[in-house]
């Protein structure tokens, strides 16, 4: 770890404010914001559930206990999880910022820029599940603070055009914030974390009903919305860590792409 225990940031990251925020812009928007999150959702769904079942993938299968089910494809699973993740991120970091600024939502203008950065923003994604999950061996700590160094990738990747500097670039936005992001990922991923869960509980109990695509669906749905949570709290942590360091407003960052 390059950041130290005596490391503290020169002005305060404002985690109660973002996470405020990033749920009262989730709730404002839920219905666009859930449907741009619903097909990268979806394919990440449709993925794993080729590879391990989709009765395992939304909860209606226990992983098989005779030791039949490949490591391997579970930790393929969980890549594209993280994949789905970045996509997520990718399509809703400008949303975020135009709710944030009280601007208009034009969906169609998300759409491109995303799909722009979608080769770099892939490969980093499973770059960055690679590194959290190698640190995860050992504690859980040092995987969630190697994810609070690359935390802000997409959005940089995405509005600053970087292609595959995004990694430098997060690290350099995150220097010296590390340690409050990662206090700040813990609540989200806690919500994240019941998100799922109440996927799961909906989907064994009112889902299912000998349809798996219903299900399928309605997993994706649930699951969009949890997903989104942790792209718009990336987004406006972006935005806030360009302000501190660079004195750039979100109006500036949101204006690239007018």
């Amino acid at each position: 770890m390059s950041d130290s225990a005596l490391d503290q940031p020169r002005q305060p990251l404002g985690i109660g404010p973002l996470i405020a925020e990033s749920f009262s812009i989730l709730f404002r928007y839920f219905v666009p914001i859930v449907l741009i999150a619903f097909v990268p959702n979806l394919l990440g769904v449709l993925l794993s559930g080729y590879l391990v079942g989709f009765e395992v993938v939304i909860g209606l299968e226990e992983v098989a206990a005779d030791g039949s089910g490949s490591p391997g494809l579970e930790l393929l699973t969980s890549l594209v999880d993280m994949v789905v993740y970045s996509i997520t991120t990718a399509f809703l970091v400008q949303l975020a910022y135009d709710a944030k600024l009280g601007r208009p939502i034009r969906i169609a203008r998300y759409i491109g820029p995303a799909l722009g950065a979608i080769v770099p923003i892939v490969i980093l994604g499973f770059a960055v599940s690679v590194m959290v999950g190698l640190a995860a061996i050992a504690l859980l700590i040092p995987g969630l603070w190697v994810y609070a160094v690359f935390s802000v990738m997409e959005p940089a990747v995405v509005i600053e055009r970087l292609g595959y500097g995004g990694l430098g670039r997060s690290a350099e936005l995150t220097k010296e914030y590390r340690w409050p992001i990662l206090g700040a990922l813990v609540p989200i991923f806690i919500c994240m974390a019941l998100i799922f869960v109440l996927a799961f509980f909906i989907v064994e109990t009112l889902g299912y009903q000998g349809n798996l695509i219903v299900s399928v669906i309605l997993f994706s749905t649930i699951a969009a919305v949890g997903t989104s949570l942790l792209s718009v709290f990336v987004s406006l942590l972006y935005a806030r860590l360009r302000e501190i360091k660079e004195g750039v407003g979100v109006d500036e960052i949101a204006s690239v792409f007018d």
